[in-house]
């Protein structure tokens, strides 16, 4: 029987009335996918997808993370529904509407994903919103499961042959506090070998990393342990911005598209990576928006990016991710200059991840006592949150499929993720997501703090027009 990890489990724990752990994605399709032939595909493929059939079986008295309870009976005029946009239909329409709808957490009592088909969008398109709770998937895990609704092909595929596998039910209330009473047991050795794991590791956890000789500690602790010397991080500590500290209920949404060529031109021109140039794009994006709303730090932003932790191929369940944070160099006027510190600081972080994948924050989790990690997750996330935010923005980047995808006949046309903010990761979220030919991206905002993000997806187009430019100019 599948039991949350502690790491799913914490992104149940820091929900608030204003953090929010929902991860989606906003597909535009060509043509009108209707709701019934929607939901005749997902009666047909969703046995096949674990992570939509399940929903939560909570520990009596929260003494252990829930366990997982496959749901055979999934109700699919709950999860799927339809929604209208008013004439004109525009895209600034479509994604206010999102904005509304990423922002409602999932309920509970259900397998903790929704469906909104969109209708009225202008040009013959429709909308199609994908909303799944972050303790279901992480980012990739999420790519996957939107991948098994699609086809490759106008036709849908045939259903498949095989018997889907079948979880085996939780344990009864009973085995639930044994088990529970027995990892309450547990924990304190679990906390001492936790704190002699991250001994190496203290450079690369935010707030820590601050602390002076912590760089030191876990360079000599690495030394004897025998692992070798690893690049070192800097001690980022985030300046303050407009967009730092605890965030509001309410969210903006805004969405570009990159043609991938472009970066791709940009990225053999300067000798960079995909990545590079996406980051430096985001960093000439953010140095353009606080120029223009009280000016630009004399330092790096401090970026939180996720890495996955999944093998190539691996398809396993809950979250697999790590996390570090690494220099946005907005500071930096010239947008080469800008470009090469952040393959710089990149290619550091590429190299320490190397050697060893920063597995801290899935460490500390299961360190912690199960009935107190909602507690102290909301705790530490409103305390760090008000007073030093470690994290000014969160910078992702997901590999996508480069050929067109259709569902029910309709073909996707892009592809934009919509992400998590938090207080403690500060109030703008930029996700890229490379799909046929395009770097689809999707900029979420608290709306008090950045009211406008369609202006922060503006600023995105504008640097890379920037470093297209200077690529343009390099000597022949």
């Amino acid at each position: 029987m599948p039991q949350l990890t502690a790491l799913d489990a914490q992104f149940l724990h820091f929900e608030t009335a204003t953090n929010i752990a929902n991860i989606a994605g906003l597909a535009i399709l060509e043509g009108d996918l209707n709701r019934a032939d929607l939901q005749a595909l997902l009666e047909q493929r969703l046995p096949y997808v674990p992570a939509l059939r399940r929903k939560l079986a909570p520990v009596p008295l929260g003494l252990d993370h829930p366990y997982w309870e496959q749901e055979d009976d999934l109700d699919l005029d709950y999860h799927v529904r339809e929604i209208g946009l008013p004439p004109p239909g525009d895209d600034h329409q479509l994604a206010e509407q999102v904005s509304r709808l990423h922002a409602r957490r999932v309920d509970r009592s259900h397998p903790l994903w929704e469906i909104y088909l969109i209708h009225g969008l202008s040009g013959g398109r429709m909308g199609l919103y994908t909303k799944i709770h972050h303790a279901a998937v992480d980012g990739i895990g999420g790519a996957d499961v939107l991948a098994a609704l699609l086809d490759t092909g106008p036709t849908p595929a045939p259903p498949p042959t095989e018997e889907p596998e079948h979880d085996a039910p939780p344990p009864g209330r009973v085995e639930m506090l044994a088990r529970g009473l027995a990892r309450m047991a547990g924990n304190p050795a679990q906390a001492l070998r936790f704190a002699a794991k991250a001994m190496p590791h203290l450079d690369e956890i935010p707030v820590v990393s601050w602390v002076p000789g912590s760089g030191v500690v876990a360079g000599l602790a690495r030394r004897v342990a025998g692992s070798g010397r690893a690049p070192d991080l800097p001690a980022l500590a985030a300046p303050r911005t407009p967009f730092s500290g605890p965030i509001s209920a309410h969210r903006r949404f805004a969405f570009v598209s990159l043609p991938l060529d472009e970066i791709k031109r940009v990225r053999k021109g300067f000798g960079v990576t995909v990545n590079d140039v996406v980051m430096a794009v985001c960093a000439g994006a953010l140095r353009r928006w606080l120029a223009a709303h009280g000016g630009v730090p004399h330092q790096p932003l401090v970026a939180g990016v996720p890495f996955s932790l999944r093998a190539v191929g691996e398809d396993g369940p809950g979250n697999q991710v790590a996390f570090m944070t690494a220099p946005l160099a907005v500071h930096v006027d010239d947008p080469v200059e800008r470009l090469h510190q952040v393959r710089e600081a990149m290619q550091r972080i590429k190299d320490r991840f190397a050697l060893a994948p920063a597995r801290w924050l899935r460490e500390f989790s299961e360190s912690m006592p199960a009935a107190l990690m909602g507690l102290a997750s909301r705790s530490a996330f409103g305390l760090v949150g008000q007073t030093a935010p470690p994290i000014n923005v969160a910078v992702s980047n997901v590999p996508g499929p480069q050929f067109p995808l259709y569902v029910c006949g309709a073909r996707l046309l892009t592809h934009y993720p919509v992400s998590v903010i938090t207080d403690v990761s500060g109030g703008v979220n930029i996700t890229a997501f490379s799909y046929d030919g395009s770097l689809d991206i999707g900029v979420v905002t608290d709306r008090k703090m950045v009211p406008d993000a369609w202006e922060l997806a503006r600023n995105l187009r504008e640097a890379l027009d920037d470093l297209l430019v200077a690529e343009e100019n390099l000597p022949q």
